[in-house]
C-alpha cells in the first residue's frame, strides 16, 4: 500500500452485513477548510446500514464510504484551515467516509478529544450527542422538569438522550426490550424504565405522569408507535422521529394533535449544511463538551476490528446492544 491509498470498507452487491469487504482506495486530500485525520475508531450507526442496504446513501459531495462519525489525529491541514493543527486529537462529525483508515472533516465540525478518553470513547460521541441536541434539545424544545419519553433508551442514541436530558434536569422515561436493558437505562439517569416486551408504554408513561403524559417523546421506532405517542403525549406535548424501524407509512387519526396542540416534528443529521452543523458544534462544545467525563461519559458495547465491519452491522441489527459499536482502526 502507498502512500496515497489506504484500507477502506466497501460494500459488496448483496448489500448484507457478510458482503462488506475491505479494499484498498485511493487516500483522500483535505480540501481548503478540511484536516486529513488518520482514524483510530469509528462509530457504527443505524443509518449505516440503511446506506449498505441502499436506502441512505450520501449527500453530494460527501464520500461514498460509510461512517458518520470517526476519532484520530490530524496529518494534515487544509491551506485555510486555523482551528487544528498536525498531532491535535479530534473527534469529527461527517456526512461519509468513517470505516477508512484516512478521512477528511471540515475543521468546523471536529471537537477536541480530552486527554483522559480514549479514540474508542471519543468515536463514540459526535453522532449521538449532535442528534440528541437537534432533535431533543432544539427541535423538542425540552425544559427543565418536563418529562422526556426516549424509545429504544438502550440504544446509542437512547444512552446519550438519557445523560443529556439529566443534565437538562429533565423527568426522564425510556422504553427497553428487556429487564436487563431497563436496568442499564436507570443506572445512566432515567428515572423510570418500561420494559415494552411486558408492559403497555402508553399505560405506565401516563400511570408515572398522573396521567398528563409526557411533554417531549423522541421515537427512533415509527410504524404503530406513532398513533401510540400521540396518545401518551401531554398537552402542547412535542414528538420528535429521527428513525422509523417499524415503517414510516402509518394511518392516524389527527384530532388528538389538534385537541391536544401537540408538535410532530423530525429532522436527519446527515445532509444539513456546513454552516448548520457548525452551528450546531458550537453549541455542543459550550453544552456538552465540558461535562465530558463526568455527567456525560460514552457507553460502549463491542470494538470490532475495522475488517469485521459486517460482524458489527449484524450485531447492529440484531438490536441486542447496549450503548455504541465501534470500529478499530488500529486492528485491521
Amino acid at each position: 500500500m502507498s502512500e496515497h491509498t489506504m484500507h477502506a470498507i466497501q460494500i459488496g452487491d448483496a448489500k448484507t452485513p457478510e458482503s462488506l469487504y475491505l479494499a484498498e482506495v485511493a487516500r483522500p486530500s483535505p480540501a481548503p477548510h478540511e484536516v486529513l485525520v488518520e482514524i483510530a475508531a469509528a462509530g457504527v450507526n443505524r443509518g449505516d446500514c440503511y446506506q449498505r442496504m441502499g436506502f441512505y446513501p450520501p449527500p453530494p459531495g460527501a464520500s461514498d464510504i460509510m461512517g458518520l462519525e470517526f476519532a484520530g489525529t490530524v496529518i494534515a491541514c487544509g491551506e485555510n484551515v486555523t482551528r487544528w493543527q498536525v498531532g491535535d486529537r479530534i473527534a469529527a462529525l461527517v456526512a461519509g467516509g468513517g470505516y477508512a483508515q484516512y478521512g477528511c472533516v471540515h475543521e468546523d465540525h471536529a471537537l477536541p478529544i480530552p486527554d483522559a478518553m480514549s479514540f474508542a470513547q471519543a468515536a463514540s460521541l459526535p453522532e449521538v450527542i449532535f442528534t440528541v441536541w437537534a432533535n431533543v434539545m432544539e427541535g423538542g424544545r425540552l425544559q427543565p422538569g418536563e418529562t422526556l419519553l426516549i424509545h429504544g433508551g438502550a440504544s446509542g442514541i437512547g444512552t446519550m438522550a438519557i445523560q443529556m436530558a439529566k443534565l437538562r434536569g429533565a423527568n426522564i422515561i425510556v422504553t427497553a426490550g428487556s429487564d436487563d436493558k431497563a436496568a442499564a437505562c436507570c443506572a445512566l439517569g432515567a428515572d423510570n424504565a418500561i420494559n415494552y416486551s411486558s408492559e403497555d408504554f402508553v399505560a405506565r408513561v401516563k400511570e408515572l405522569t398522573n396521567q398528563n403524559g409526557a411533554d417531549v417523546i423522541l421515537d427512533m421506532v415509527g410504524g404503530d408507535y406513532v398513533a401510540r405517542n400521540i396518545a401518551c403525549a401531554a398537552r402542547g406535548g412535542r414528538i420528535v422521529n429521527i428513525a422509523f424501524l417499524k415503517g414510516s407509512k402509518v394511518e392516524l387519526d389527527l384530532m388528538p394533535v389538534m385537541l391536544k396542540n401537540l408538535t410532530l416534528t423530525g429532522s436527519t443529521l446527515r445532509a444539513r449544511a456546513i454552516e448548520e452543523k457548525t452551528r450546531l458544534r458550537k453549541c455542543v462544545e459550550t453544552e456538552i463538551w465540558p461535562h465530558l467525563g463526568d455527567q456525560i461519559k460514552p457507553v460502549i458495547h463491542a470494538i470490532y476490528p475495522l475488517s469485521a465491519a459486517g460482524d458489527a452491522h449484524s450485531e447492529m441489527e440484531a438490536s441486542g446492544h447496549t450503548g455504541k459499536i465501534i470500529l478499530d482502526m488500529t486492528t485491521l
